[in-house]
């Protein structure tokens, strides 16, 4: 009987990962998701490294393999891959577990994505793929241009991330390659039969592949153009790929523009040789433009936005080509400016005259177009930056759906039929954006920026004012909750569009406290150590103030507030001990007891009212 898994949701390894839930797993071990304690339990994946093999010596191996293979994938630093952390060892029931760490991505996958179309009988277009590819080859370049391929490109292993709306490429087959090689390594050293060694998905990785593991950057393209056809089909490969002749019959599922047409036959060739070479080979091709000398893409900066036109040229200067003599050149430019004066009227006036015909044409967008031109519109007066539309997009359908389950998650089409929807789609879309004009037009203008490093200053700035992040956070979720009240409080807000939201009110409270506005001094008189603070708090404000006391100093609070309007909070400084939280978010509204710690406590007051409140904070120390 096999032994169950140590590993469970809750377990903490390493003193450093918390298990969330299994993601998967496979023949080399499983993948999981789980928070890191060490970044404000920021969420990670944890894959787990288990080749099938038996003896130490084989362990061994097949782990400086792994950390090798490691390695390589450490060095990819791109925005559209997950970041690799780090490599950790765990003992755990008389067996070592190896552990890679990465970032996670919060999104959908586009197996996922695509199967929730094809409930609604829909699939995706071809100016989706166009976008998809143009977004995505920048990627495949560079990790080529580092000798890396990933083998195992398909709709499972490209999320669409939350935050911005571009593809991510994960789960790099160059680990399940390692496993593979020393399963099959060991199994003939031990005289039995060797396993398959295949990566990549049957249909979606060329046969060269599949049959002797050969993979070159074209490899990567091949699986690349099968995973769009899918898309645009909503067929599996072995729906569309003739198993006796491997050619791919899509032409009949889907009409494409001939320009896309020809770039994915090409990319599909059953001869390698035939197929591109280079990522960028495609781009050229796309844009329709034949192959120009090799030019280095930035690493971590993808392509423009894909509003360029099929056939605007692309300019490339060659170092190696010879100068003209002046004179020439001189010839040459009156030569073209005279024969141009005849041509150029005449395409001129061709234009000028095409282009009045096409303007007597309306164009009247649908009202889907006019609902997304009028959100651009506001987003655009609010000083929010595009990086963040397709956050606020998911958040406002995250917010509908709920409100309307009947829908069952469906997408709303363009007829008169869900006009009425389309309608309460759009108020709750403007409510959130009233909500986010109260934000400072500098808060506003970091939607869809804010990073965990920014979480990082904001903790150093609030300390140098005696504060802890706890009293900031205090402040700051009293906002929050007043603006999304259904939003659950344990909820790991960081990587999701409703946490760049969170993050900018931060930001706007630290500024707050840094101005003085909600943070104030307490000074005892020395005649009388008790001070009565009075104050007005309106919907989703608080006040925090911070008292220098002593140890083995009595202290008693006491709030005199309208029941259940507000919650109190009260952090010990943790100067010669423990830091630790005497009240947090408490709705008893009194507090006595021997200070154990010498330094600056915090009282924090938050409202949690609909309703304007006014309070009386006492404070009496002996």
């Amino acid at each position: 009987m096999n032994n169950p898994n140590p590993i469970y949701p809750g377990i903490t390894l390493n003193n450093h990962y918390r298990i969330v839930r299994e993601l998967g797993h496979g023949g080399f071990g499983r993948t999981y998701l789980a928070e890191d304690a060490h970044r404000f339990n920021e969420p990670c994946v944890l894959k787990e490294f288990a080749p099938q093999v038996h003896g130490s010596y084989a362990l061994q191996k097949s782990e400086e393999l792994f950390e090798r293979e490691a390695g390589v994938l450490y060095k990819l630093q791109h925005n559209q891959i997950p970041r690799f952390r780090e490599l950790f060892r765990v003992s755990m029931s008389d067996r070592g577990y190896l552990f890679l760490v990465q970032d996670y991505v919060p999104g959908q996958t586009y197996r996922f994505l695509l199967d929730a179309r094809k409930r609604q009988g829909l699939r995706f277009i071809e100016a989706e793929i166009n976008q998809l590819l143009l977004q995505i080859l920048p990627v495949l370049e560079y990790i080529h241009s580092l000798g890396v391929i990933h083998r195992d490109i398909s709709p499972d292993n490209l999320i669409l991330r939350l935050s911005d709306g571009m593809p991510v490429l994960i789960d790099f087959g160059g680990v399940k390659q390692v496993a593979a090689t020393v399963e099959s390594l060991f199994a003939e050293a031990n005289g039995t039969p060797a396993p398959a060694t295949r990566i990549g998905k049957l249909g979606y990785a060329p046969i060269e592949q599949m049959q002797m593991g050969i993979v070159n950057p074209h490899s990567d393209l091949y699986a690349l153009a099968a995973t769009v056809l899918v898309l645009l089909t909503a067929k599996e490969p072995h729906q569309l790929l003739d198993s006796q002749t491997l050619n791919w019959n899509w032409r009949a599922e889907c009409s494409l523009s001939p320009n896309l047409s020809l770039v994915l036959d090409k990319m599909l060739a059953q001869q390698p040789s035939q197929r591109y070479s280079s990522a960028r080979e495609v781009m050229l091709a796309l844009s329709g433009n034949p192959p120009l000398q090799p030019q280095h893409w930035p690493a971590t900066v993808p392509l423009p936005a894909p509003r360029q036109l099929p056939g605007t040229p692309v300019r490339a200067a060659n170092k190696n080509q010879q100068k003209t003599p002046a004179w020439q050149m001189a010839l040459f430019v009156v030569a073209v400016l005279l024969s141009m004066g005849g041509v150029g009227w005449f395409v001129g006036n061709y234009v000028l005259n095409l282009q009045s015909k096409v303007q007597t044409i309306p164009q009247t967008p649908g009202p889907k177009q006019q609902q997304e031109d009028a959100l651009r519109d506001r987003f655009s007066k609010l000083g929010i930056d595009d990086r963040f539309y397709n956050g606020y997009v998911s958040l406002v359908d995250e917010t509908f759906y709920a409100k309307y389950p009947e829908l069952g998650g469906r997408l709303l089409k363009e007829g008169e039929g869900d006009r009425l929807w389309r309608e309460r789609w759009q108020k709750i879309g403007d409510e959130l954006l009233d909500k986010l004009q109260n934000l400072s037009s500098d808060a506003r203008a970091r939607l869809g920026s804010y990073t965990t490093a920014d979480i990082e200053r904001t903790k150093i700035e609030v300390n140098k004012l005696f504060l802890s992040s706890r009293a900031l956070y205090d402040l700051a979720d009293a906002k929050f909750f007043y603006w999304f009240p259904r939003q659950p409080r344990d909820r790991n807000l960081i990587g999701l569009p409703i946490g760049q939201i969170w993050q900018a009110i931060t930001a706007d409270t630290l500024a707050s406290l840094q101005a003085g506005a909600t943070v104030e001094t307490v000074e005892f008189d020395s005649r009388a150590a008790s001070k009565t603070l009075t104050g007005n708090l309106k919907p989703g404000e608080g006040k925090a103030y911070i008292a220098r006391l002593a140890q083995n100093q009595t202290l008693r609070v006491n709030l005199q507030a309208p029941r259940k309007s507000t919650l109190l909070s009260i952090y010990s400084p943790g100067k010669t001990s423990k830091a630790r939280a005497l009240l947090q978010d408490a709705q008893e509204l009194s507090w006595s007891g021997l200070l154990d710690d010498t330094g600056f406590y915090e009282f924090v007051v938050v409202s949690q009212s609909s309703e304007p409140i006014a309070y009386e904070l006492n404070l009496a120390a002996k």
